[in-house]
């Protein structure tokens, strides 16, 4: 493997959002593995809707988007030992492989940037709240542009 390939195999990403509630288990997730392939699924029983799951190839542009994403959001540097416990209200995971380091973080659902502000590590859960809201919105303009759909 040359070098290049070595780089482009050291890059995952995974976020996961869901919670078991009325509608049972209900979870939007997508990941980027390194071959450039973006997987999605969004799973919501809500009026019997059933599960939108979604499979495309990205360009290396992409992908380098999304380290470039990553790297700016400062999150490999951050710890969610102060993070708001997953509860009923539901989850949230992140996983990062990038560079030689893995992440791995998990904490509740952020309803509005005012549960940010109230954390214990505001500074940090903050770094966390706006990444996913930047990943979330180039994954729908993917989806989207692939499929043609409505995401959610």
């Amino acid at each position: 493997m040359s070098g290049e390939e070595e780089k482009a195999a050291d890059f995952y990403v995974r976020y996961y959002v869901g919670h078991k509630g009325k509608f049972g288990h209900e979870f939007l997730e997508f990941e980027f593995r390194p071959n450039g392939s973006l997987r999605y699924a969004n799973n919501s029983n809500y009026k019997n809707d059933t599960m939108i799951r979604k499979e495309a190839t990205v360009s290396e542009s992409v992908l380098s988007e999304l380290k470039r994403i990553i790297e700016d959001s400062e999150i490999m540097q951050e710890d969610d030992d102060n993070w708001p416990e997953p509860d009923k209200i539901g989850r949230q995971e992140l996983e990062i492989l990038y560079k030689n380091e893995h992440i791995s973080f998990t904490t509740g659902k952020i309803g509005a940037l005012a549960d940010v502000n109230n954390s214990k590590d505001p500074d940090g859960l903050r770094s966390f709240y706006y990444l996913v809201q930047d990943l979330k919105c180039l994954v729908f303009s993917l989806i989207g542009l692939h499929f043609k759909i409505k995401p959610i």
